[in-house]
């Protein structure tokens, strides 16, 4: 009699596979497979012209040359400061093929920013639009770091023929003047060339992308994501959508792929399923609004701040949006309340999940199709373990439902910073990654987080923390933004302020209103001493609300200095 060999199955919750290893491959290995299994599919849509996989993979591997031919060899810096375009996403896959390292760049950064990074990463290549926003700043720093030479794309090179005319006699103001030196490589010569023949052989443990921190507490630093870091958390978030159909989504790409949320969920994981990427090159409500109706938009990745925007607008309810099914939100906390209008609105499932740039960077997320528990930033993804370490003892635990540290250990937890070892020790005990935040979890395996531990307010010896305050402000049925931070006070050392922007067309509502509103939701120690409304509140370019600018104006005030 044979003996059959049965594979044992997988353990499933939710949907999800939680047992089997967690895959792992070089980055660009991804989109070959794609484009392999759905060669005429669409892949990008960028303003209507449209590209399938097969045209992108042979541009990938045209691009790959091309680099070579530039000198970029295993282990190189290229640097990328481009907006949502098909120069990024070629671009991208192709350094990694070639054996380079992607350096994610900001484009609306400072040039003084953009320096700092070109000199610490060492990228000495650079590729980026011909536009006068973001072209001068990069073309500074030739002569000023290591920057040596820089591909410069077109912008009309990637619009629809009619389009492309219109820009051209319309939009010349906006385009940059490029010399003709040896210094700047059109992309068309990176592009001409003959597909790469040999692709380099890259271990998955190799770097593969440097993405650096918001640098909100000191200068950035370089997280180091390896092959396998950023491969392992496509797989996990893969399996997180269990009702994901291969070669059937279309994913609207309007978070920036420069950050590593957008990197990972809408252009990795995109690529993975064969999705079309719909791409915007920035947020404008109206025409993501459209395009979300348009191209039938089936998974949505977001921040609050857009799907507060799209659940305030009036034009929202002129569109069919109801063929979005999964929508995941990160980079900052999801009020409930805009949860359940998202989802009221459109009928899909908006989850919230959890991660930082120095974990590829998601950790955890809500179930698609399991308990959203309200608050929460969900379970771990597989293979990913979550522990809650003593804020006094980051070496001890804490018992289970006890206030902690959140600290995390898992395959898409990079190795350490870049340069910077004082940081790595800082950050990383006894293999596990430190966050920074504060939270707990319950017995089901749901994490909840209470706030940043550089965010907690320090008032008369008590610890108040913003998220509970703004949690409380959004109950306000005319409130659409909040943030709140910590003042300086002369009785309590610390007090909160909180900052609100009103919906579209409120003018009855004043602070005194909203202080009364809180009287019954907050604690007394918790209530803001101010509380300032605002046309606009900063945020950064994912969308996310800012708290940095408000600390320095407030800074500013306190020392006399206008703001």
């Amino acid at each position: 009699m044979n003996k059959v060999n049965v594979e044992e199955s997988p353990i499933l919750r939710d949907g999800v596979d939680i047992s089997s290893p967690v895959r792992t491959c070089p980055v660009h290995e991804i989109f070959d497979k794609a484009a392999a299994r759905f060669p005429l599919r669409p892949c990008l849509d960028f303003l209507g012209r449209v590209y399938d996989y097969k045209t992108i993979s042979e541009q990938i591997d045209r691009a790959a040359e091309g680099f070579k031919q530039l000198g970029v060899r295993k282990g190189d810096k290229v640097g990328l400061c481009l907006p949502n375009t098909p120069y990024y996403v070629v671009c991208y896959y192709a350094i990694l093929k070639c054996g380079g390292v992607v350096v994610n760049f900001n484009p609306l950064y400072a040039k003084r920013e953009i320096a700092y990074q070109i000199e610490d990463s060492g990228c000495r290549l650079m590729v980026t639009l011909n536009l006068k926003q973001i072209y001068p700043k990069v073309a500074a720093c030739l002569d000023e770091t290591c920057l040596k030479r820089i591909v410069v794309c077109e912008m009309s090179g990637i619009l629809p023929p009619v389009k492309s005319v219109l820009f051209s006699l319309f939009k010349r103001s906006e385009l940059a003047d490029v010399p003709t030196d040896l210094r700047h490589i059109p992309y068309s010569r990176v592009i001409g060339c003959k597909p790469i023949d040999r692709v380099v052989d890259i271990d998955v443990n190799d770097l593969a992308v440097l993405q650096y921190t918001g640098g909100t507490t000191g200068r950035p630093k370089g997280a180091m994501l390896t092959h396998a870091n950023l491969s392992a958390n496509v797989d996990q978030l893969t399996r997180w959508m269990p009702d994901a159909k291969p070669g059937h989504e279309v994913t609207l790409c309007v978070l920036p792929f420069f950050h590593v949320f957008a990197m990972t969920v809408a252009l990795n994981t995109s690529v993975n399923l064969g999705a079309e990427m719909v791409l915007q090159p920035r947020f404008e409500l109206g025409s993501l609004i459209k395009a979300l109706d348009k191209k039938k938009a089936t998974i949505f990745p977001g921040v609050p701040t857009i799907y507060t925007a799209i659940n305030n607008s009036p034009e929202t309810l002129k569109y069919d949006l109801s063929h979005i099914r999964c929508c995941i939100s990160g980079g900052a906390p999801l009020p409930v309340e805009v949860k359940h209008r998202f989802e009221e609105i459109t009928g899909s499932k908006v989850v919230e999940g959890y991660g930082l740039s120095e974990a590829s960077p998601v950790c955890t997320c809500n179930p698609l199709k399991g308990e959203n528990k309200e608050g929460s930033i969900g379970r771990p993804l597989p293979g990913t373990e979550i522990e809650i370490r003593s804020l006094d003892r980051p070496d001890t635990v804490v018992a289970l439902g006890e206030k902690g540290e959140v600290c995390i250990r898992g395959p898409q937890v990079m190795p350490c910073y870049w340069q910077n070892e004082t940081a790595t020790n800082e950050t990383f005990i006894d293999g596990w990654l430190r966050t920074g935040d504060v939270g707990y979890q319950d017995e089901d395996g749901y994490t909840f987080l209470v706030d940043r531990l550089k965010d907690v307010i320090l008032c008369s010896g008590y610890n108040v923390y913003p998220r509970a305050i703004e949690e409380a402000l959004y109950l306000h049925d005319k409130v659409a933004e909040v943030t709140c931070i910590g003042i300086p006070d002369q009785y309590r050392g610390q007090a909160p302020k909180a900052f609100v922007r009103l919906k579209d067309g409120v003018t009855d509502v004043t602070a005194e209103d909203l202080r009364a509103f809180l009287d019954d939701k907050i604690s007394r120690i918790e209530m803001p001493r101010e509380i300032e409304i605002r046309e606009e509140l900063p945020k950064t370019m994912v969308g996310k609300l800012s708290k940095k600018e408000l600390v320095e104006e407030e800074r500013q005030k306190r020392e006399g200095n206008t703001v």
